[in-house]
């Protein structure tokens, strides 16, 4: 197995704090599934902070950003039973990996964390 790429980003959290409050906002950054699991987080700024930083964190990993209408809504932060944080990818977001960097099968790492002030995620992408 290879290691493809890898991506980090760090999110201020105040900055977020302020761009929840907008609706729109959310809807075009985040899934309904993620806004839905925000209700269930007393600390919703940075619950959306960290999942910020992750799809941030995994676009750089991909080494090609959000471009060719890849956007927010297209990866999704998830987590398991444990809180262990996931992602969940779109068909479309697949046939971009698949295409542009011939990953068929692959595995995706993250790692997510937050302070009062900041909000971080690292992700790793590694070929089956």
């Amino acid at each position: 197995m290879k290691i493809v790429g890898v991506g980090i980003d760090i999110v201020k959290n105040n900055r977020v704090q302020k761009l929840i409050r907008n609706k729109k906002f959310l809807n075009r950054v985040f899934t309904i599934k993620e806004i839905l699991n925000a209700k269930k987080i007393s600390n919703k700024t940075n619950f959306f902070a960290k999942r910020i930083a992750a799809k941030e964190s995994f676009v750089k990993a991909t080494g090609y950003g959000f471009r060719d209408g890849v956007n927010f809504k297209d990866i999704e932060i998830n987590n398991n039973k444990f809180g262990k944080p996931f992602y969940t990818l779109n068909s479309k977001i697949k046939k971009i990996l698949k295409k542009r960097a011939n990953l068929n099968k692959f595995e995706l790492f993250l790692s997510i964390s937050d302070e009062k002030d900041y909000s971080i995620a690292f992700t790793i992408i590694q070929q089956k």
